[in-house]
């Protein structure tokens, strides 16, 4: 893919890396965040990095939470999504365009898979969640699949109790974007090196904003 220059009509897509823990989205957003100025000679993207973490921090939550009480579940997962909204409002206010580590649609996932539907309907139906879908709707959206080997708890993160649970998040992920009108991509867990995924991404990127 040599450089490539933009129209003075371009308009960017935004992109959003999700999927299940485990599944190389940060280095990915990284590497992507690194390789865009070798590729593209235009704007490049505000980061949104993954909010989860400096919720739980700032919160006092633990992963344990979101397995043990539902009602703090529900709280914390609350809590991202609205850090998501806010961190996508601050980044595209000095930016035309983001790549984002993570959506808001992760914590209404996680919502569906550890309290109920319940739960689902009051995420969805929250002004921040209507803001993020509109956007996310109008961007790509890439989920990364599931690669066994990459299944390694870093002592902060919720994990699966087992691989079949972990590819049960694939599944929860592609049904929720689905049953929200969101159009998405599977990275494929066959393109494995990261130079692979970058390509992957970024050619599906220009295709959809410089057209051809």
């Amino acid at each position: 893919m040599g450089t490539v220059s933009a129209p003075q009509s371009f308009i960017p897509k935004n992109i959003y890396i999700i999927g299940a823990q485990c599944t190389g989205k940060t280095s990915l957003v990284n590497a992507l965040e690194v390789s865009f100025a070798k590729v593209f000679e235009t704007t490049p993207p505000t980061i949104v990095r993954e909010v989860a973490r400096s919720v739980l921090k700032t919160h006092g939550f633990t992963a344990s939470d979101i397995t043990s009480d539902p009602a703090r579940c529900l709280q914390l997962q609350s809590l991202i999504l609205e850090a998501q909204r806010n961190s996508e409002r601050e980044a595209l206010a000095k930016n035309p365009w983001i790549i984002s580590d993570r959506s808001g649609l992760d914590p209404i996932v996680y919502a569906s898979r550890h309290i109920g539907d319940e739960a689902v309907k009051l995420l969805t139906s929250s002004d921040h969640w209507q803001e993020l879908r509109e956007r996310m709707s109008l961007s790509l959206v890439f989920v990364c699949e599931t690669v066994e080997a990459w299944l390694v708890s870093d002592g902060v993160r919720l994990m699966p109790k087992d691989v079949e649970d972990w590819i049960a998040y694939d599944t929860e992920f592609c049904r929720m974007l689905e049953a929200e009108g969101i159009e998405y991509q599977m990275m494929p867990r066959s393109v494995e090196t990261l130079e692979d995924r970058v390509a992957f991404v970024w050619s599906r990127w220009e295709k959809a904003t410089f057209g051809g």
